[in-house]
């Protein structure tokens, strides 16, 4: 027999309400945020459903994730509103060109960087920026991750440097050298911070506000030292698995998708971002060519095919990670695809045109209500919903007070 949703004492008279063990439960298992994107958007044909509401018939992209319908959304229609193609591709996180960051209060600070600093000191890592391969001399990396103060995150591009980060553990030596440089910033730090409070007196408003981004500054610098500071001493989690290969591309796409799991399950982290480089190795996937050039299919039946190839190998994997958070659970027993936000996307709509509209967005996990459905946005300029309404509310759903997200003006709560 199911219990009630809530149990009552009574004792002398007063009624205690105390919470369900399933909502208990819930309070228990943290939220986490999982972002994946690549370079060159997706074939739109083949990835956004024909009509809008529940998913029937997949669009040959989607496919590989058919038995995971009931656990993803599709968003058609949202965007940045930015334009310059390859160049604004790093703004997908954020909403903001890097260029444009300074007119705004927060810069072009990314979603997950946001995430990142509610999360804290709850974990080792408080996010995770990976990129899925380094990138070859001459194409342009896909920056994803951006700090506060506008900082772009340099991410780890081996599966060794990442495994070593998660799993080795640290030599006796490198720690005592890092707990004396923490000892040094840290007297720095409190150096700068009282100098500059002494400077601030004498200045007027237009200073006093580059003083204040200054002290924005310090205080980012405080909170990480404090935050890496924690763990020092606290002995890394056991791997569980033997460090994987990632010389070709289909070993490295599974094997990081593969780690971030790891990451997840042992809470090594609860914020993770991981980039498709434009320089996949695709001779692998019995391909001739390179990933850049067969995007600018410009039409042509046989780049376009090869395009699907990357796209589909893609979605593949996607779906395997998405299978692998459903099987694997964290400390309280739960599934992590329940408490897991996986967002998909490209800061590029279609590759060939250089198009940032229209993003390709794919939400998985978290237990969303609009999950197993096609959520076609309006057009037209005055009833445009801006991506950023779609990231405060993912942020919201994080645990983060924010009301609205650099560009956002509103939420998605109503359909999300």
């Amino acid at each position: 027999m199911k219990t009630s949703r809530r149990t009552f004492l009574r004792a002398a008279g007063i009624t205690l309400a105390l919470p369900s063990l399933e909502a208990f439960a819930e309070s228990q298992s943290p939220r986490r945020l999982v972002t994946i994107a690549n370079p060159f958007g997706m074939l739109p044909d083949g990835f956004f459903p024909k009509g809008e509401g529940k998913l029937k018939d997949l669009p040959y992209l989607l496919q590989p994730l058919a038995e995971h319908r009931d656990q993803f959304t599709i968003f058609s229609n949202l965007d940045h509103g930015v334009s310059g193609g390859h160049s604004a591709c790093h703004s997908f996180l954020s909403g903001i060109r890097d260029v444009e960051a300074g007119q705004w209060p927060d810069r072009n600070f990314s979603l997950d960087q946001r995430a990142a600093e509610h999360a804290g000191s709850e974990t080792r890592f408080p996010s995770l920026v990976m990129s899925a391969g380094k990138v070859a001399s001459g194409e342009q990396e896909l920056r994803l991750s951006w700090t506060r103060n506008g900082v772009n995150i340099p991410p780890l591009s081996t599966t060794r440097a990442l495994f070593d980060a998660l799993f080795k553990a640290d030599d006796p030596k490198e720690l005592a050298a890092r707990e004396k440089s923490f000892k040094l910033h840290d007297s720095i730090l409190d150096s700068v911070n009282a100098q500059a409070k002494q400077l601030e007196k004498r200045l007027g408003q237009p200073d006093r506000e580059k003083l204040d981004e200054y002290f924005t500054s310090i205080r980012e610098a405080e909170r990480k030292l404090e935050l890496s500071e924690k763990w020092i001493h606290e002995p890394k989690p056991e791997p569980g698995m033997p460090m994987p290969e990632d010389k070709t591309i289909q070993e490295a796409l599974p094997a990081f998708l593969d780690l971030i799991v790891m990451a997840l399950q042992t809470d090594s982290t609860r914020v993770a971002t991981l980039g498709i480089p434009s320089t996949l190795r695709i001779g692998d996937l019995n391909l001739s060519g390179s990933y850049h050039g067969f995007s600018h299919h410009g039409q042509d039946e046989t780049l376009k095919r090869g395009l699907t190839v990357i796209e589909t190998f893609q979605m593949q994997e996607i779906s395997r990670f998405l299978g692998r958070l459903k099987t694997v659970t964290d400390s309280n027993g739960r599934p992590l695809v329940d408490t897991t936000t996986v967002l998909f996307g490209s800061g590029l709509g279609n590759g060939s045109s250089h198009s940032n509209k229209n993003l390709p967005i794919l939400v998985a996990g978290g237990s969303i209500k609009s999950h197993g459905t096609h959520v076609v946005a309006p057009t037209g300029k005055s009833r445009r919903i801006p991506l950023c309404n779609l990231f405060t509310t993912l942020l919201q759903q994080f645990g983060t007070e924010v009301e609205t997200f650099n560009k956002a003006t509103g939420t998605m709560n109503e359909v999300v």
